[in-house]
């Protein structure tokens, strides 16, 4: 059995335009749903969402056919999170809160068997295809993309430190915190913070390195992919489920209230 290649990893090594979707809702059908959509890469988010090992392998699963690749945003950084995913067959990783180069090295290692880093050995997980992909343990490394997520002052302030550990594939501006530890809690769409993201994405791409971010602003989506995003996550699920769920309810709260006017 021939090892699966990273198509998203090459994408942003290429500089190819990767767009994204946020998946909070934990679960292999709705990640079946949004996997088919066309998008180019889907967020497994087990940070902010109660997703565990087993419903992410559920999700992976289920994005098998649909065409998007599967990226999971970790609880942490984290060696035994980041070999839980690794053995379930993640090649993606998005790790938060990294804030200094020792960081990001730890958190590469994490994804390199002994020899070049920290990673536990074991033969018959999913990512080796149960022991089928023969040399999957002298090539894996080849296909993991690490991301490393920048969402404090400390890591602007390394920010170029940060971007030339080797092994950083990618490294992500996290909005929501970054905004918060900058003043501007629950205000990513601030100016000041507008001026914030414009400079980062600048710094990010003079390293080298492709930048990415996360808005569910569709004027701002295109705004970042102007400033030269290169991986740009354009929304979440649950907030399309929710949005929609509430304009359709809202509709017929009006036909409600106009028969009960009617009578």
């Amino acid at each position: 059995m021939e090892m699966t290649l990273n198509k998203f990893k090459r994408a942003i090594q290429q500089r190819e335009l990767q767009i994204g979707l946020w998946s909070h809702l934990s679960n292999h059908v709705s990640t079946e749903v949004i996997g088919g959509s066309g998008f180019d890469w889907i967020v497994l988010d087990a940070e902010h969402s109660p997703n565990e090992t087993f419903l992410l392998h559920q999700q992976l699963q289920a994005l098998t056919e649909g065409g998007s690749h599967p990226v999971v945003r970790l609880a942490w950084n984290d060696k035994v999170l980041i070999k839980r995913v690794l053995d379930i067959g993640v090649q993606t990783l998005l790790v938060p809160y990294v804030q200094t180069a020792e960081e990001a090295r730890a958190a590469v290692a994490a994804t390199r068997y002994p020899g070049a880093g920290t990673r536990g050995f074991t033969g018959l997980s999913r990512a080796s295809r149960f022991g089928r992909i023969k040399d999957y343990h002298a090539r894996a490394q080849d296909e993991i993309c690490v991301l490393v997520q920048v969402e404090t002052a400390e890591a602007l302030d390394n920010l170029e430190a940060i971007a030339a550990v080797e092994g950083v594939d990618g490294v992500f501006i996290g909005p929501g915190d970054l905004s918060a530890a900058m003043g501007y809690l629950n205000n990513p769409a601030h100016p000041d913070m507008q001026r914030i993201f414009q400079q980062t994405v600048a710094r990010i791409i003079a390293t080298g390195k492709p930048a990415g971010i996360l808005t569910g602003d569709e004027n701002l989506a295109r705004q970042y992919i102007e400033w030269g995003c290169t991986f740009t996550a354009v929304g979440a699920d649950i907030a399309l489920l929710a949005r929609a769920s509430e304009q359709l309810a809202a509709r017929f709260q009006q036909v409600k209230a106009t028969r009960v006017k009617a009578a």
